[in-house]
């Protein structure tokens, strides 16, 4: 088995898998394994169109697309990704109703900043509302809602969340703290019952009698009562005063300390659950500004793909004119294209960059002849754009020439520099150095003659006068 067949069983093996854990809702799982596949293979098709689903279901919608365009890159023919493209298109209130769910995220982050947890879950529950698989909403809907101890609402946030995607680290982090909260609470509440709990159980035959334990001491009957009532207030102001005063006051202390202590212990707990939701908080203004780039990217690369497209269609067809088809070119950023992309690219600027440079050359020479530059610089700079050393300079040159005669000494200058750094051994860089020394001893003369015309002047007035006196 060779190595290339090897990266495609280790690709198709990992696709499987990402399949498998799609299946169950394992989105998290599942992206990491189509990324792997990708990694062994970024042409298989069937894993970046999987990937743009699995995003698609998280509520990512810009990750999908962004997948899916390149999978049309990649196959442009009997590729699905064209079926799930063109559905998003067709669903244009769906696609407004997303972004406006992407607004109201990004402006809960922001008064999220400003302590706006009131406002910002207003705008959650509505980001949520229309776009109920966006697991981001839900996952900050939770936070803010356990920063608020609201802890219910918290709960049935993260459930969702945790529904959309079954291994999100995020969400399983929450409910593992939530639990944690809950616990708690219970064994709060059993302590307390148990110490309001004070009954005694026995049997009777196959009966059990639940009885509750009196506080008070039956009187003896008889002629005891008062000397027990008597002696017992007697013992029970010395006991108090010997024995519990000192007791209580030891217990009182001790329960004041350990309350202290208690207090002490939350108070640190609540700090350092504090500090991580405000990380958690970083993690996400850190995600969103993220977001916010790749949409950029991908309306940049899905605009150039689509004027490509376009021209290669016109192209084809030969229903476009030169003129009209190299302006859209020159709108795209090749950069950003693929390999398919760059091919179709490179092919129409090809053949129409060349002689679309040799159809404005040939008029600009003649708008120079007839000094016509503004018409010359204008044509020049298209040329510049598509070819800068087309030539070999010639054009560079005459794009100088043609400032320095409108007049622009500046950009003429500019044009000249450029031309002797950048094509150093042609002969348009010697005219142009022929060029730069012309300005630079006609600005010295410049000066020089400023200062000799004044002598010049009384040379030729004497001259005058000497004429003058031969005539007569």
């Amino acid at each position: 088995m060779d190595y290339t067949t090897k990266l495609s069983y280790q690709s198709m093996y990992w696709y499987n898998d990402g399949l498998k854990k799609a299946k169950i809702r394992d989105l998290s799982g599942a992206i990491a394994s189509l990324r792997k596949s990708l990694q062994y293979n970024r042409g298989n098709i069937a894993s970046r169109n999987l990937l743009g689903l699995v995003y698609y279901g998280r509520g990512d919608v810009v990750e999908a697309l962004v997948e899916w365009i390149l999978s049309k890159n990649f196959q442009s023919h009997d590729n699905i990704a064209n079926y799930y493209i063109q559905k998003m298109r067709e669903t244009a209130g769906e696609l407004e109703a997303i972004n406006q769910a992407v607004k109201r995220y990004n402006q809960s982050l922001d008064y999220c900043r400003q302590n706006g947890e009131d406002l910002a879950i207003i705008q959650l529950k509505k980001a949520v509302t229309v776009h109920p698989s966006y697991v981001k909403a839900h996952q900050l809907l939770a936070l803010i809602y356990m920063h608020t101890e609201q802890y219910t609402f918290a709960r049935q946030s993260i459930r969702t969340a945790y529904k959309l995607d079954t291994t999100d680290e995020f969400s399983l982090r929450c409910m593992h703290e939530l639990n944690q909260i809950r616990r708690a609470r219970n064994v709060k509440i059993k302590e307390k019952e148990k110490k309001d709990k004070h009954t005694v159980t026995y049997n009777l035959g196959n009966e059990t009698i639940i009885q509750p334990v009196s506080n008070s001491i039956k009187d003896n009957a008889g002629l005891h009562t008062v000397l027990n009532i008597a002696l017992g207030l007697v013992v029970g102001v010395a006991v108090m005063w010997f024995l519990i005063m000192p007791a209580i006051n030891a217990s009182r202390q001790e329960r004041n300390n350990r309350q202290t202590v208690e207090f002490s212990d939350q108070i640190a707990t609540q700090t350092a659950q504090i500090s991580a939701l405000k990380k958690e908080l970083e993690e996400y203004r850190s995600t969103s500004e993220e977001t916010e780039s790749v949409q950029a990217t991908a309306a940049s690369t899905q605009e150039s793909y689509e004027i490509v497209l376009n021209m290669a269609a016109h192209f084809r067809e030969k229903d476009m004119g030169d003129s009209a088809m190299v302006e859209e070119l020159l709108k795209v950023n090749p950069e950003s294209l693929g390999t398919v992309g760059r091919e179709s690219y490179d092919e129409i600027a090809g053949e129409l960059f060349p002689r679309v440079c040799a159809s404005l050359y040939s008029t600009s020479r003649e708008n120079f002849e007839v000094a016509n530059y503004t018409a010359a610089i204008t044509n020049l700079e298209q040329v510049m754009k598509m070819d800068e050393g087309y030539e070999d300079g010639e054009a560079l040159l005459l794009l100088a020439q043609s400032y320095e005669k409108s007049g622009d000494q500046n950009q003429a200058k500019l044009k000249y520099q450029k031309l002797a750094e950048s094509y150093p051994d042609t002969e348009a860089a010697e005219t142009a150095k022929e060029a730069l020394d012309a300005q630079s001893n006609g600005e010295a003369d410049g000066e020089g003659d400023s200062e000799d015309g004044d002598s010049d002047s009384g040379g030729e007035d004497s001259g005058d006068d000497t004429a003058g006196d031969d005539s007569e």
